[in-house]
């Protein structure tokens, strides 16, 4: 396999998160289990087999690779990909597809799917994406990252296999869907990008921005251009309830070291070990 890009991995239980994020660089993240993927800011070799992407916006650090990904996989005869963005990238995407098509003289065969804030994409039986607005300086979204089943109404849960049975057969619907939060992704946000979707506090997994550590980095500067601060992560302590807290894109004014004292100095016990620094 080509080596082409940096790529971290961790696992948590059945899950792997893969992927690297540094601001105004590159972002691309895949749950390689589920064959989805965040964001095209770059595209590592080893990507390309990931056949759908949720693109959190249209800066470049995050969506520049879509035709470079989506040629690769043209060119290894792979079905053309499906790629969600926020509905007003869209057209221009389409644009600059059209453009590269002209250079390079192939096609690019994609699905690019405008979503919304509130919509709802079903991957499979067993898990589905919701869809959130987040706060950044072109239009944003977050995206959560859901397992459903099939759990029996507590009102028949204390009759016989057979009983049940002629229930479904009659018509009766025995059964109500049960979601759990499994994997949330913030993209690039200020905090009400967060504090507006619960889900993002409750998910197993969090993939979040933080972007800003130093102390002398002003808060309010940092939320109006759509990011986020270490004393954010530190006033909502209480509220994440994630068993993975996967803190990135940190900004590249900061060393790797520089990181991880400024957080740890803050935050020693790293939100009860739960908090994983993707430097």
């Amino acid at each position: 396999m080509i080596n082409n890009l940096p790529v971290k991995t961790i696992t948590h239980k059945d899950l792997s998160i893969e992927g690297y994020s540094r601001a105004a660089v590159q972002t691309y993240w895949r749950l390689p289990e589920l064959k989805i993927g965040f964001d095209l800011g770059a595209q590592p070799w080893s990507f390309m087999g990931t056949p759908v992407w949720f693109v959190s916006h249209a800066h470049m650090d995050h969506l520049v690779a879509l035709p470079v990904y989506v040629a690769r996989r043209r060119m290894m005869k792979m079905e053309p990909p499906t790629i969600y963005l926020p509905e007003a990238a869209v057209e221009p995407m389409l644009r600059i597809l059209r453009l590269f098509r002209r250079l390079d003289r192939g096609r690019l065969p994609c699905e690019l799917v405008p979503v919304n804030p509130g919509d709802e994409i079903e991957l499979s039986r067993e898990h589905v994406v919701t869809i959130s607005a987040t706060s950044h300086t072109v239009p944003s979204l977050g995206y959560v990252v859901w397992q459903r089943r099939r759990k029996l109404k507590p009102e028949f849960q204390n009759l016989r296999g057979e009983e049940i049975r002629d229930l479904r057969l009659a018509g009766t619907e025995v059964t109500n869907e049960v979601r759990m939060p499994r994997v949330a992704y913030l993209g690039d946000s200020s905090p009400e990008g967060m504090d507006t979707c619960e889900a993002m506090f409750q998910a197993e997994v969090l993939i979040m921005e933080l972007t800003f550590v130093a102390p002398s980095h002003r808060k309010d500067k940092i939320h109006k251009f759509g990011h986020m601060h270490l004393d954010d992560l530190l006033e909502r302590r209480e509220r994440f309830a994630n068993e993975l807290v996967i803190a990135a894109h940190f900004s590249t004014r900061y060393h790797t070291r520089q990181i991880r004292h400024y957080v740890e100095k803050a935050l020693p016990d790293m939100l009860d070990g739960r908090l994983h620094l993707w430097i």
